[in-house]
């Protein structure tokens, strides 16, 4: 899943601004699922794929792995232009 956030930003001067892009991905899964036992096992999904629309709660669960996207690697990706 990616998005994309766009911030705005302008200087003191009227004539200076400037705007920030980022993009944001989930990556693998990060899970542990045998913390309960001592271990350290992952389930193996490469990337969050969200299980519902858009301002759901099925946004935030994976339809690969069913976890939360809180568990999956964030990457942010930043641009000024």
């Amino acid at each position: 899943m990616k998005k994309r956030q766009v911030v705005l930003k302008s200087g003191r001067s009227s004539s200076t601004s400037s705007s920030v892009i980022r993009n944001v991905r989930y990556g693998e899964c990060q899970k542990n699922h045998a913390a309960n036992i001592g271990g350290y096992a992952v389930d193996g999904c490469r990337e969050f794929m969200a299980s519902g629309d858009e301002a759901t709660n099925g946004a935030l669960t994976c339809a690969a792995c069913g976890c939360h996207r809180n568990f999956h690697r964030r990457e942010v990706e930043t641009e000024v232009v």
